[in-house]
């Protein structure tokens, strides 16, 4: 979760890592720090509390100077976040600094050693037992230097990590190593950069690696060395981004969250683009490496995510299901290891990740692995752990997302997911050539009514004012939208810092109803297609559900299909979207319930795109 910078070349280091970490601010942090060992070989530390901000006042106070050094953005797991606890950290003799993202777990164990050794602590976190270990190693063997005896630090740790350090007596020299969280190395031109994600190096280089678990590089000015952990040279697959860096800013949106919202047209159709046929109806999927025999025996999925990508994998469930006719079970990738899930070779084991590097979903893709099951990802980078693991990868192609709340990577996760279950569809036979050309057909149409959608004149700004003061929200869907009401009642609640619930609508008279009163903001989704009975029965029983809440005095926002009369005569507030098959209306549902979340968000004074106690990327279990 915490961002990490390095870098050494000829140029002023501090500039560098600033623009980079700030690059890196979406993955969520609460204190910031930098190092660089100048031409004089003095070591020199700035840490701030709070904002990067903070961290630049602080530098504008006291430069500093060199060309080779490390920045962090601390997210706190252990010690709180204050400037003592913040990144880097150094050893005794202040020679020897070190960043780290992830979880010493024999932490405490190591330090009370090290203090019996006279090692003193000046802060509360894991990380600086690693700088400690270090310089022990370097007390015992001086000629080791700092990648021998980073090495042997190495096998006193345990935990997941991805580290970066430097010593004020080795100029020039950054040594790095990875277990579990990412660590990407970009190759310049007599300059090299390591970061904890892509967009931290793009302005500076497109050619980059990833390190693998229990590998670990050194970087110099000549150039970048690939060791394992026992010192075997490995040699690197360097991949070339294609991604524009004004892809990553604002774009003249005030936010990224703004930003990525507006950009889900072109993020679906991108996820589409060269899988489907309208012509043929033909499904095409790209970096398969099961054959398309296997595809036809598997018995049953299974499907592990963490929070927005959880909700795309329910959507998933009845995709699936209705067109493919393969049972489906839907996990938290946090809770899949702990039930003793059964398993067996002819499972297909699903994880869905936006950065591809989320540690519980690692964890339950490798326990599937393990039992013999062959695995399946929909992933947003290309080269991240999951896709490495996976035997195949559907790639949504949204482009990187910077806003910590989830918008572009979900729907395109969801589009994702529908090709996947049209191609299982082909592949068993479960549906005509006739009923493939239709679903390619409308899934085609759908970039098309998400710009209707975004450039319909709805009010979000001015609907933001009645709901600025709420307390609670409660968000209604049934159905294939239920997971839905799910997702903006989590949009609500992580950016505006407002409680909301969601609830399948059916369970109304099993409790929530007790909550509902004149000032409980209700949002229902009730689309229809009317050319679909399992819909309109759906949308009746719903409609129903809203009349119930009506009743009570609760405020209704309905979610309804345009020209939709009978549901917005109950509606306080109705928000319309373009007519859709029932299939393809969650990706249409979720884009209001974003913007609303946005707008009160905002109207609050929250910080949408970097919310508190949130990050991007969860690389911790």
């Amino acid at each position: 979760m915490c961002g990490i910078v390095g870098y050494v070349g000829n140029q002023q280091v501090v500039p560098v890592i600033i623009e980079g970490l700030r690059r890196l601010e979406y993955r969520g942090y609460d204190s910031a720090g930098v190092a660089v060992v100048n031409s004089m070989g003095e070591m020199h530390v700035r840490r701030a509390s709070g904002k990067l901000r903070k961290l630049e006042e602080a530098l504008s106070s006291k430069p500093i100077y060199g060309d080779y050094g490390l920045g962090h953005t601390r997210w706190a797991t252990h010690g709180r976040p204050t400037e003592e606890n913040a990144h880097p950290h150094r050893s005794s003799n202040g020679r020897i600094c070190v960043v780290h993202n992830g979880i010493i777990e024999n932490y405490l164990e190591l330090k009370r050693e090290l203090q019996k050794q006279d090692h003193e602590f000046l802060s509360e976190t894991d990380t600086e037992v690693v700088a400690h270990l270090i310089e022990n190693q370097l007390r015992k063997k001086p000629e080791m230097g700092l990648e021998g005896a980073f090495r042997e630090m190495l096998k006193q740790i345990r935990g997941i990590y991805a580290l970066v350090a430097m010593s004020a007596d080795e100029p020039e020299k950054l040594v790095t190593a990875r277990f579990g969280p990412p660590v990407v190395i970009g190759l310049g031109e007599g300059e090299f950069f390591v970061a904890s994600d892509i967009p931290a190096i793009l302005p500076y280089t497109r050619d980059i690696f990833f390190l693998g678990d229990n590998e670990m590089a050194v970087l110099t000015r000549d150039g970048v060395t690939v060791t394992d952990n026992s010192g075997s040279e490995i040699t690197p697959q360097i991949q070339r981004i294609n991604w524009d860096p004004v892809q990553a800013e604002k774009g003249g949106y005030k936010h990224f969250m703004l930003k990525e919202i507006y950009e889900q047209p072109r993020a679906v159709r991108d996820t589409t683009q060269g899988r489907v046929s309208i012509d043929t109806g033909a499904v095409y999927i790209d970096t398969m490496k099961i054959a398309p025999e296997e595809f036809r025996k598997f018995t049953d999925i299974k499907i592990a995510a963490c929070g927005t990508a959880w909700h795309a994998a329910l959507v998933a469930k009845y995709l699936i299901e209705e067109l493919a006719k393969v049972p489906v079970e839907v996990d938290y990738a946090s809770e899949f290891r702990y039930r003793n899930p059964i398993l067996n070779p002819t499972t297909l084991m699903m994880v869905i990740s936006q950065s591809g590097e989320t540690a519980d979903t690692v964890a339950a893709l490798r326990e599937a692995k393990e039992k013999g099951c062959r695995s399946l990802s929909i992933c947003n980078v290309e080269g991240s752990m999951i896709t490495r693991e996976s035997d195949c990868t559907i790639y949504t192609h949204a482009g990187p997302e910077i806003g910590v709340a989830s918008t572009k990577a979900f729907t395109s996760q969801i589009v994702a997911a529908y090709i996947f279950a049209l191609y299982l569809a082909q592949e068993r036979g479960t549906l005509s050539q006739e009923m493939m050309k239709w679903h390619t057909r409308h899934l085609s149409e759908l970039p098309v009514k998400l710009e209707k959608l975004l450039n319909a004149q709805t009010d979000y700004d001015d609907l933001s004012k009645a709901f600025v003061l709420s307390t609670d929200f409660l968000y209604l869907g049934r159905g294939i939208n239920f997971p839905i009401a799910l997702e903006g009642a989590l949009k609500l609640k992580e950016i505006s810092y407002i409680h909301a619930e969601g609830y399948a609508a059916g369970e109304m008279k099993h409790g929530p109803n007790a909550l509902i009163d004149s000032r409980l903001p209700v949002v229902v989704i009730n689309t229809v297609d009317p050319e679909d009975e399992k819909s309109r029965l759906r949308y009746e029983k719903t409609l129903s559900n809203i009349q119930e809440v009506r009743a009570r005095d609760g405020i209704v926002v309905a979610i309804v299909t345009e020209g939709d009369k009978d549901t917005t005569q109950f509606a306080s507030f109705s928000i319309e979207v373009p007519p859709s098959s029932e299939l393809l209306s969650p990706v249409l549902s979720a884009i209001p319930l974003q913007l609303l979340a946005y707008h009160i968000a905002v109207r609050r004074g929250c910080d949408v795109d970097q919310p508190r106690n949130l990050a991007k990327s969860v690389t911790v279990e």
